[in-house]
């Protein structure tokens, strides 16, 4: 029979996902985990209180019931090695019933070499994994909004696969006269509906919070919050290391500048007493035609590399 040599697969996932397991925690689907698409990973991920943008569908299903029409998004982004991504998100309104959306997102970790017991090379295989999302929200007493996802997993490494189900639960409240959200989402609720090899591993489950402020005397929005606060951890407060800012500037009606910082990042990528720049990201928006919108962000990984990040997002009549 033959063997996987997996040593390599276990570098490339444990380079990938040190990253954003900030407790060194053993889940399963750790590609959850990462951001999805170019503007909020620009502002360092945290899109838990930012209102009309169809990819609220991944960090938080309320978030699509403050949209103000059809809107789809489809993106891509080059993580370290050969490791490639892409993703795409569409809502509407359907009459008074609600919102409804769907999102996917893909992930391909490349071609590894495949030996035998005896490592002779008999070929290669592929890493790959997928999470499908259909969510629902809508609003209760104007200002405040709920939504729900039902999220099926898939995941494979060569022959073996394994599936799992999760919900997310997303609540958020505006303060429209001080131009503030607040938002709350706990993503991967869930369970492995079937194992790779027999043992059964945990989701990773992300509570996340944060805060949504557009200035008055300045056209910049102002976004903060924390993630992976049911981690465990020690100390209590120790949780609160992973605070993510982020701000978007309008340059003018049609650029956006975006910048961001994540904190727990930036621990877990450090190296000796040197991290670089890890932990920070940029990026721009630039609109055109009123019903499109290009994407672009820039996050360090550090020493170990960094990752670039586009997408496109229109209105649809």
């Amino acid at each position: 029979m033959v063997k996987i040599k997996s040593f390599a697969v276990i570098l490339f996932v444990f380079l990938l996902f040190q990253a954003v397991s900030t407790a060194q925690q053993q889940y399963t689907y750790q590609f959850l985990n990462l951001n999805t698409d170019a503007r909020s990973a620009a502002m360092a991920g945290n899109l838990v209180a930012v209102e009309n943008d169809v990819n609220t569908i991944f960090y938080n299903p309320a978030g699509l019931a403050t949209l103000d029409g059809k809107k789809a998004s489809v993106g891509f982004f080059k993580y370290l090695m050969d490791i490639n991504s892409g993703n795409a998100a569409y809502s509407q309104k359907f009459k008074d019933i609600g919102y409804f959306g769907a999102g996917i997102r893909y992930i391909n970790y490349g071609t590894f070499d495949k030996y035998d017991e005896y490592f002779n090379n008999v070929g290669t295989f592929g890493v790959n994994e997928l999470a499908l999302s259909l969510g629902y929200a809508n609003t209760y007493m104007q200002n405040f909004k709920y939504g729900v996802n039902v999220k099926l997993i898939y995941s494979s490494i060569d022959e073996y696969k394994s599936y799992g189900a999760a919900v997310d639960l997303g609540a958020m409240y505006s303060f429209p006269e001080q131009k503030f959200t607040i938002g709350a989402s706990l993503l991967n609720l869930g369970t492995q509906l079937k194992t790779y090899y027999g043992t059964r591993e945990r989701l990773p489950l992300d509570l996340r919070i944060g805060g949504s402020k557009k200035l008055d005397y300045l056209p910049l929005t102002f976004n903060f919050g924390f993630s992976n606060l049911a981690d465990d951890y020690d100390k209590f407060f120790e949780r609160f290391k992973n605070v993510i800012v982020g701000g978007e500037f309008e340059l003018n009606e049609y650029v956006l500048l975006r910048a961001g910082y994540d904190n727990a990042l930036r621990q877990n990528l450090k190296t000796g007493s040197s991290t670089g720049i890890a932990g920070f990201s940029a990026g721009v928006g630039i609109k055109f035609k009123d019903t499109y919108r290009l994407d672009y962000a820039f996050n360090s990984m550090g020493h170990v590399g960094s990752v670039h990040r586009i997408n496109l997002a229109f209105d649809l009549k």
